[in-house]
C-alpha cells in the first residue's frame, strides 16, 4: 500500500498514512497537497479530480505530546551514522556496542555505533582502550521530529527528503 507523509501545519513531519486516508483528508479539506506523486497520477470521480499526494499538510496545527526518547532501531542507527563504520569509516553492516553488553554496557543511542564486520569481529568483547582505538564521532541521541519517523522505519519515499531534513522549516 502506498504511503503518504503527513506534515503538521508548521511543516513538522508527524507520521505516514495510507494514500486512501490522505485523499480523504484532502477531499474533506482538512489537509492540502504539498507534493504530488512523482508519476503525476490523479484520482478521478464523477465530479472531482484529485492529484495523488506524496506529502500532505494539515490545515490546523495538531499538538503532539513530547516524546522523551526516539526509539533505537537498526535502520535509524545506520542512518544516524550515515552507513559508515565508526571505527574505520568503511561501509557499515552491523551494530556494535562501544561498551560491550557483557561488561554492563547499555543498549542505548550513546553506546551503539554502526560498524563494519571486520572491526566488529576484531573489537569483539573488548573496550576501545584495550585496543587503542578511538571513535571517529561520538554516538549521540538524534534530535528532531523527523527522527521519530526514521526510528519507526516509516521513511521510504525519496520525495520526502526535503521535508525530513533536520533543518526543515
Amino acid at each position: 500500500m502506498r504511503q503518504v507523509l503527513l506534515l503538521n501545519a508548521t511543516y513538522e513531519p508527524l507520521t505516514t498514512l495510507s494514500m486512501q486516508r490522505a485523499v480523504v483528508l484532502v477531499i474533506r479539506e482538512k489537509a492540502d497537497v504539498v507534493h504530488r506523486d512523482g508519476r503525476g497520477a490523479v484520482l478521478r470521480s464523477a465530479s472531482r479530480v484529485v492529484d495523488v499526494p506524496s506529502v500532505i499538510r494539515l490545515k490546523r496545527y495538531v499538538r503532539i505530546p513530547f516524546r522523551s526518547r526516539i526509539p533505537l532501531t537498526r535502520a535509524a542507527l545506520m542512518r544516524r551514522d550515515d552507513y559508515r563504520c565508526a571505527y574505520c569509516g568503511h561501509r557499515a553492516e552491523t551494530i556494535d556496542h562501544v561498551i560491550p553488553r557483557s561488561r554492563g554496557g547499555p543498549h542505548a543511542w550513546e553506546n551503539c555505533v554502526a560498524s563494519c564486520m571486520q572491526c566488529n569481529h576484531r573489537k569483539a568483547d573488548r573496550l576501545l582502550e584495550e585496543l587503542g582505538w578511538a571513535l571517529n564521532v561520538a554516538p549521540v541521541v538524534p534530535r528532531g521530529a523527523h527522527w521519530r519517523l526514521i526510528g519507526a522505519g516509516l521513511v521510504g519515499d525519496p520525495l520526502w527528503a526535503p521535508y525530513l531534513a533536520e533543518n526543515a522549516a
